[in-house]
């Protein structure tokens, strides 16, 4: 905007603000509002895709280890050693290049899948209703607002109809907070403000139409957003950050170690620098960031390609660790198509009139989309002259909805809703045409009538209606209502629905449904899926459950029915006491469990509330897809665990043992840029781990993070590969009795097979020669493994302080590194089955 507003927008008319912003109740044009974005948009500062590519680039040397070793490489240059320093300087180069095209297109996965589920809002342009990506609203805009919806900047209320938002996320306060047009005064508190709504909170029942006065960075979400700009960390995070630092200390304190006695050994100053340096960079997992994101986003991407969209990279390990899904029965269970299989009288008979008055609701209704309306418009019922005067919109509260309509003779108020909910605001039945009677005298034949309509496996809610004298409505006119009748709707178990169910324990995962049914109609469903003896616990149970108690029952119970959305939270926080639980669901009654849940799960077809809460969203609502996310969860995990098992076990063996090496002789068991040769070489095979294939023995039960796991592995491998250093050293210098050059050759072809070799001992729990790599990760560790034999017999060999070995030298090598493969591969099997329940 040219003319900043003033901040408390809520201390003047609508009318004030059309003036101000150049609008009007038909909105923006198209081109103004075009014009508007622009401006708005060359205020903010954006990078750009150049830009970030060459910070990506940048960061890729900005470790103080990196940063380090150039300086000493740029010193050493000073001092005249310039073939070194090329050569280190390339390889240095060379490795940073790698891993920025690999980040690079990690996060070129991250923005699409960004692109994806970026919300959408409604708004009025040129006087029509049209859908519009939320950032591109601007000021001046009008909103149309429903039940679900995200609200995607901070507006003065232009129409209200029953509305109620959820403030949680700026005011913590999580009650639905009434809203109402008006003007209030300036010093009105940001809790109390009824004709505002907000960027970032969410309507949770009724309609609205609303002036955008503030968006982007200048609403209070956005300022609020800004300056706390906080990620939380997932487990697995937080474990690799721990593992990092761990293996960081170990390394600085080393290299150190080296650093100082080959000093006092009297060796080269500048040459110990870069030594010891050389040394932490090949010992520390500078490559851990880069291969956890790029394993994250091939997982992404694969999961993409299975109608998953990931919403943040790092969820995908804790949808790996998931062993209980909570789900609702609607879409997922069920097919979520409900038909209409009766419209029902208080005698159990098909009635015109209640089939009238079922049509006339959901005919007007305007609110909460939802498939019991969409049913039974189909019905296609001539609405005649009948016409909307009035509607009080369904909630989670009232569970029920309610029309004032004008028809040829009278003015009704009809309700529908949740059979409980719907008695409680009558006071009479229908008879007959022209009879009502009280309903206490049918109170209990109703309810009857109901619970045997569940245990056919109907659901059943009520519908009720009365002449008013009015045209608009407020939910305190739901009283003294005269019950109607039934409307009875069906909702088929999903064909498919018993394997998948059986896929998910192959996979350890355990199924409990969550609903707002009834429990008859629950136990119906579950009978129907398989489960012979269903344990069945309601929300009035759940009420009178003390929580030390919960956390007990809820392991044994299938299913959880009559449940109030609030209780979904509780049942999730009771479980996760045992289970690492996903939730799934696709309504606003859902949002409060899919924030509990270690996991969230939505659909792309969900309110805007519960897509923006979850973790994963599903393209399509189907549980055989999930199965395929957890798998590739799972995957993911397993991949980037191997690099974390190369790292402490080979690379970290070999290094730790060129160390004591180094102080045993009277030159360098390898030189620094042999040492950084190997790091460059053994990259190009670690980089393509996030691709490799994954045994089905491994996808069969639950990742988790476990250090202590970790540090066994650590302990006992790091062992065996320094044990065959030892070998090495013994073999090169007493028996074959060789000189500097050969020496260093020699331990440089040792390193790179042991390291190379052991990726493909690790990558599996069974014998290596059982479990087929990926592809990639083969080519590369060939060709990884021909350049380390052809590197002493090329022309710059000497450049890089390699000289060809003899034929005995070589095999003696090579003798070595199959021992070393024989016995790493049988000591893995042995390591796995012990520690097997990890």
């Amino acid at each position: 905007m040219d003319n900043k507003v003033e901040n408390s927008f809520w201390n003047r008319d609508i009318s004030y603000w059309y003036t101000q912003l150049k609008t009007s109740a038909e909105g923006l044009s198209q081109a103004n509002a075009a014009s508007i974005f622009a401006a708005n948009n060359r205020h903010q500062k954006s990078q750009s895709a150049f830009q970030k590519d060459v910070i990506l680039f940048f960061s890729q040397f900005k470790s103080p280890l990196m940063l380090l070793l150039i300086g000493a490489v740029i010193l050493s240059a000073f001092l005249g050693d310039n073939t070194d320093v090329f050569i280190i300087l390339f390889i240095v180069l060379s490795t940073g290049l790698l891993s920025f095209f690999q980040e690079r297109n990690a996060s070129k996965v991250v923005e699409k899948l960004q692109s994806m589920i970026a919300l959408k809002s409604m708004v009025k342009r040129d006087g029509v209703a049209k859908e519009i990506s939320s950032s591109e609203i601007v000021e001046g805009d009008i909103l149309i607002l429903k039940a679900g919806d995200m609200i995607p900047a901070d507006c003065l209320l232009i129409e209200a109809n029953e509305v109620h938002t959820n403030e949680a996320s700026l005011t913590g306060e999580s009650y639905p907070v009434a809203k109402e047009i008006g003007v209030l005064d300036a010093s009105t508190e940001l809790g109390k403000r009824s004709n505002c709504i907000w960027e970032g909170t969410s309507i949770v029942s009724g309609t609205a139409a609303a002036l955008v006065v503030y968006s982007g960075a200048d609403t209070i979400f956005g300022s609020i957003a800004q300056s706390a700009n906080k990620k939380t960390e997932t487990t697995f995070e937080k474990g690799i950050k721990d593992f990092g630092y761990f293996l960081m200390k170990i390394t600085l304190v080393l290299s150190v170690f080296i650093l100082v006695v080959n000093l006092l050994n009297h060796k080269g100053i500048m040459e110990s620098a870069l030594f010891a340096l050389a040394l932490a960079v090949g010992m520390a997992p500078e490559l851990l960031p880069a291969i956890t994101t790029i394993a994250m986003s091939a997982g992404a991407k694969r999961l993409l390609n299975k109608k998953v969209i990931v919403k943040k990279l790092s969820s995908i390990q804790n949808l790996g660790e998931v062993n209980l899904l909570c789900t609702d029965k609607t879409g997922t269970i069920t097919e979520g198509s409900i038909t209409i299989k009766g419209l029902m009288d208080i005698n159990g008979k098909e009635s015109e009139f209640v089939k009238q008055l079922a049509c006339w609701n959901a005919q007007l209704e305007s609110g909460y989309s939802n498939p019991i309306d969409e049913a039974l418009r189909k019905i296609n019922m001539d609405m005649g002259s009948v016409k909307k005067t009035g509607e009080v919109p369904y909630d989670f509260i009232r569970k029920r909805l309610s029309i004032a309509a004008q028809t040829a003779t009278d003015k009704l108020m009809i309700s529908k809703g949740a059979f409980t909910e719907i008695m409680s605001i009558c006071t009479k039945v229908k008879i007959d045409e022209n009879e009502e009677e009280s309903i206490e005298k049918h109170r209990a034949d109703l309810e009857n009538k109901f619970a045997q309509f569940g245990i056919d496996g109907w659901r059943a809610i009520g519908i009720c209606y009365k002449k008013i004298n009015q045209d608009k409505i407020v939910k305190e006119d739901e009283i003294d209502m005269v019950f109607a009748g039934f409307i009875l709707l069906q909702d088929p178990v999903k064909e498919g629905i018993i394997a998948t169910i059986e896929e998910l324990k192959k996979l350890k995962v355990n199924l409990k449904i969550i609903t707002g049914d009834n429990k008859n109609v629950a136990k119906s469903i579950a009978l129907g899926i398989g489960i012979l003896n269903p344990v069945v616990m309601t929300g009035d149970e759940l009420l009178n459950t003390s929580p030390e108690a919960l956390v007990q029952k809820v392991k044994h119970t299938h299913i959880f029915a009559e449940v109030e959305p609030q209780q979904k939270e509780r049942i999730i926080m009771a479980l996760r006491k045992t289970y690492t639980v996903a939730y799934m669901g696709d309504g606003i009654n859902d949002v409060a469990a899919i924030n509990a849940a270690d996991v969230g799960i939505s659909v792309e077809n969900a309110v805007d509330v519960a897509r923006e809460a979850a973790d994963f969203v599903l393209m399509e609502k189907n549980l055989m897809v999930l199965v395929d996310g957890i798998r590739e969860g799972r995957k993911t995990f397993s991949n980037t665990l191997k690099y974390i098992f190369i790292n402490t076990g080979s690379t970290f063996g070999n290094m730790f043992s060129v160390a004591i090496a180094s102080l045993l002789l009277p030159f360098l068991p390898m030189l620094p840029k042999q040492i950084l040769l190997t790091n460059f070489i053994t990259d190009f095979p670690y980089l393509t781990i996030a691709s490799d294939n994954v045994d089905e023995e491994q996808l069969e039960r639950p990742g988790k993070w476990d250090l202590k796991f970790i540090r066994n592995y650590m302990l006992i491998f790091g062992i065996h590969s320094s044990l065959f250093d030892v070998i090495t050293f013994i073999t090169l210098l007493f028996v074959l009795k060789v000189k500097e050059s050969a020496f260093q050759t020699g331990w440089f072809i040792e390193s790179i097979l042991t390291e190379l070799f052991i990726l493909f001992i690790i990558r599996t729990h069974k014998n290596f020669f059982k479990s087929k790599p990926g592809k990639y990760l083969f080519i590369l560790s060939v060709f990884g493994l021909i350049l380390t034999l052809g590197l002493p017999y090329t022309p710059f060999a000497n450049d890089i302080g390699l000289s060809p070995l003899p034929l005995i030298n070589l095999g003696a090598m090579l003798i070595i590194v199959a021992f070393y493969i024989i016995t790493a591969d049988l000591l893995k099997v042995w390591f796995f089955k012990k520690y097997h329940s990890h």
